[in-house]
């Protein structure tokens, strides 16, 4: 079961702004992070779910036919590809560029969401679609897939609860920097979904793309490739855990299935 500490962080972090330092270069730099951050954080989750439930059949995207094949390419490859390298060490100086020199190693959670907010909503809004719809829920059907498809939803919000609301959502940058502190990172996560599956966010993440009402050619070619990412980009995340983690980690891959949860007969004794 998940506990209450990653809301206790949450809440204590943003409960500490309101008693910040005096600083107003520091407090104006952080806030605007902080709302840029979080308008385009939810833009961002906004697009998503809207262009989805519509089979990536409705965007602004108007690429001519010629090239509106390579258009969609890039815009799929381009979040996966920058997402997984400003996770490397290069893309942590990346990201401390991308601030006022003096805050940006502070602020880099807040800047890689920021980034990652804006790579998803060039993907789901100037998306071209192809005109073509396979198929479209009618009835109980779409009632019922309508209703899964918000699970998958509230999975995603539950792992990304579990992992730490506070580096999922960007928090933990801006909010750091407006008391003039150092970022504080949570845990290795082990509770909650993390106790089922080792990638609870990226298996919801992808089970998002295939739970929908409505299929096209679209949204079938979005739906494998970046299922293909949730299944192969944690590899990297995971090759980081155990150098950081060491022993606690490899029992924790001993004891927690990748990304399949397995029956409770079959979980290993450690």
């Amino acid at each position: 079961m998940s506990d209450t500490r990653p809301l206790q962080r949450l809440f204590a972090l943003a409960l500490g702004v309101f008693r910040a330092p005096a600083g107003a270069t520091r407090m104006s730099v952080a806030l605007v992070y902080g709302l840029i951050c979080h308008v385009t954080f939810a833009a961002a989750v906004l697009a998503m779910i809207v262009a989805m439930f519509f089979g990536m059949s409705e965007s602004l995207g108007r690429v001519p036919t010629h090239w509106s094949t390579i258009a969609n390419i890039f815009l799929v490859l381009q979040f996966p590809l920058s997402h997984s390298m400003l996770l490397s060490k290069r893309g942590a100086g990346v990201l401390a560029k991308l601030a006022p020199r003096a805050f940006g190693s502070t602020l880099a959670t807040t800047t890689y969401a920021i980034i990652a907010s804006l790579q998803l909503l060039a993907l789901f809004v100037f998306w071209t679609p192809s005109g073509i719809i396979w198929w479209q829920a009618q009835g109980m059907v779409f009632a019922a897939i309508c209703s899964l498809y918000a699970l998958s939803w509230l999975l995603l919000i539950w792992a990304s609860y579990d992992a730490g609301a506070e580096v999922q959502s960007g928090a933990l940058g801006w909010m750091s920097l407006a008391q003039n502190i150092k970022p504080v990172f949570p845990d290795m996560p082990t509770k909650g979904l993390f106790s089922v599956i080792r990638q609870p966010i990226y298996v919801a993440f992808a089970l998002t793309t295939w739970i929908v009402p409505v299929w096209t050619p679209d949204q079938l070619c979005l739906a494998i490739a970046l299922t293909t990412y949730c299944l192969l980009a944690p590899r990297l995340k995971e090759r980081r855990f155990a150098k950081r983690y060491g022993a606690d980690f490899a029992a924790y891959q001993r004891r927690v299935p990748y990304a399949v949860p397995r029956s409770s007969r079959s979980n290993p004794k450690v």
